[in-house]
C-alpha cells in the first residue's frame, strides 16, 4: 500500500476505537483516517503495563511510516501505559489519549454517586488515578472491571440473550448501590450500549468520552488544510475477513482491510509491517 496523504492515525487492541473513529468521522469527514486493531494481542486490560507500552509504541511507529500526522490511541489501557512515553519519544507528533471519563460525570451526577465501568490495565493507570484524584473527592465513585466486555463487543454479542447476563451482573450491583451515571472506561464498551442501558434503567446516563476525544483530535491537527480527500484504510493484526465483518456490523462501512505482521521477541523489539 502506497503512504497515504496527511492522516488522522487511530489505534486500539481491537474493535473498540471504532467507536472513536465513527466520532472523528462525523466532525471531521473530509480528513483521511487511519485505524489499526492489534487483534493478535487482545485483550490488552490483562497484560502488565510495559508490555501495553510496547505494543502500542510499534503501532505509533508504524501509523507514523503510513502518513500520520496526528496519533489518537481509542484504548484507555494503551494511553494508560505509553501516551507519556510516546509524546517523549515523537515530540513532533501531537497524540490525543483517552482517561475515564469521571470530571463529566461527577460534574453531573444528582445522586453523589457514580459508576465507571474498565478493566483491570485502565483502573491502575495513572490517569484514572489522577482523574480521582482531581474530581472523585465530592462523589462515590464505585470502580467495577469487566473484562469480558471486551470479548462481547469483539463477538457482536451486545444483541444476543447470553450476553445480557453478564452485562447485568457488573450494572446491576453499580446501580444498587446509588450510581446515577455509569462511565464507559473502554472503547468497546459503547458497542454495548444499548444492552447497558437496558440493564441499568432509563434513569441512568451512560458517560462515553468519544465525542471529546474526536474534537481534541480537531483541535490539534497541525497547521495545514484538510487533505479533502477522505480515503480511510484499515489495517488488524488478526483476521482481515473477522475485522471486515465488525466494519460493516459497526460502522456500516465496506472495506478491505490490511493485515499487519508482528516481529520481534523482546519488547524493545518489536515492530509491526505489512503482510506479504
Amino acid at each position: 500500500m502506497d503512504i497515504q496523504p496527511p492522516s488522522i492515525g487511530v489505534l486500539d487492541s481491537g474493535i473498540g476505537g471504532l467507536s472513536v473513529l465513527r466520532e472523528i468521522h462525523q466532525l471531521l469527514p473530509e480528513y483521511p483516517t487511519l485505524y489499526l486493531a492489534d487483534q493478535a494481542h487482545l485483550p490488552y486490560g490483562p497484560r502488565p503495563a510495559d508490555q501495553i507500552r510496547a505494543f502500542t509504541l510499534a503501532m505509533v511507529r508504524f501509523l507514523l511510516s503510513q502518513g500520520a500526522v496526528v496519533v489518537v490511541m481509542a484504548c484507555h489501557a494503551a494511553s494508560a501505559a505509553a501516551l507519556q512515553a510516546a509524546r517523549e519519544r515523537f515530540p513532533q507528533v501531537p497524540f490525543v489519549g483517552i482517561e475515564p471519563a469521571v470530571k463529566p460525570a461527577a460534574a453531573a451526577t444528582r445522586s453523589g454517586v457514580i459508576g465507571v465501568l474498565t478493566t483491570q490495565a485502565t483502573a491502575e493507570g495513572i490517569f484514572y488515578r489522577r482523574a480521582l484524584a482531581r474530581y472523585g473527592a465530592q462523589v462515590r465513585v464505585l470502580t467495577r472491571l469487566a473484562p469480558e466486555w471486551v470479548l462481547l463487543a469483539e463477538q457482536g454479542a451486545a444483541d444476543l440473550s447470553q450476553a445480557q447476563p453478564v452485562i447485568q451482573r457488573h450494572v446491576q450491583p453499580l446501580v444498587a448501590a446509588g450510581a446515577d451515571h455509569l462511565v464507559l472506561a473502554c472503547t468497546h464498551f459503547p458497542f454495548l450500549a444499548s444492552a447497558i442501558q437496558q440493564a441499568a434503567g432509563p434513569q441512568v446516563q451512560l458517560v462515553d468520552p468519544g465525542p471529546a476525544v474526536a474534537r481534541q483530535a480537531a483541535r490539534v491537527w497541525p497547521g495545514m488544510p484538510a487533505p479533502g480527500r477522505a480515503a480511510h484504510h484499515y489495517f488488524t493484526s488478526g483476521a482481515a475477513r473477522d475485522f471486515e465483518s465488525a466494519l460493516k456490523r459497526l460502522l456500516g462501512v465496506d472495506a478491505h482491510v490490511e493485515v499487519v505482521r508482528w516481529r520481534g521477541d523482546g519488547l524493545e523489539d518489536y515492530t509491526l509491517s505489512l503482510a506479504g
